[in-house]
């Protein structure tokens, strides 16, 4: 039987600076990419945002904006893995260095791209940062081939 699992992702943006709230992920998978994690039985989608990115990074955020998703697709097992887009520049909290899952820190949105950045969140950024495109979509498998660059070969298609 297919699963789902559903997750979301946060930008949390400093209104003064600008500057965006980038996570070093050390755990299960590496990069730079924005706060965020499962959504939990019985959990709304909102509130799992809200709480993942406390418990990674102190902060307590509110007003959070939906700004889109990305479904991935297993083209063999119908598994689908959806993370849901938020941002919000309204937070309060004492930002903590780190946790488990990596350090935490705030960024000029524009040096982003200069980091090593976790699989595929240059994709996601397209979203965060654009009004034009809210879905990303991409049927995946296991065996799907890789490119030149080591990177399997998926078909992003934005909508």
């Amino acid at each position: 039987m297919p699963k789902t699992e559903l997750t979301n992702m946060v930008m949390v943006q400093n209104p003064e600076t600008k500057e965006v709230l980038v996570q070093r992920r050390v755990k299960y998978w590496c990069g730079i990419t924005f706060p965020g994690g499962h959504v939990e039985d019985g959990e709304s989608f909102y509130d799992s945002a809200v709480r993942e990115v406390k418990e990674e990074t102190g902060l307590d955020v509110k007003n959070l904006k939906h700004c889109g998703c990305v479904h991935w697709h297993n083209t063999e097992t119908n598994d689908k893995y959806i993370v849901l887009f938020y941002k919000t520049n309204e937070y309060s909290g004492e930002l903590l260095k780190s946790t488990d899952e990596g350090e935490v820190f705030f960024t000029p949105i524009e040096s982003i791209n200069d980091m090593p950045l976790s699989p595929n969140f240059d994709k996601y950024l397209n979203v965060f940062l654009s009004d034009k495109c809210t879905e990303i979509f991409c049927n995946w498998n296991e065996k799907m081939k890789e490119n030149c660059d080591g990177e399997p070969d998926w078909d992003f298609q934005y909508r």
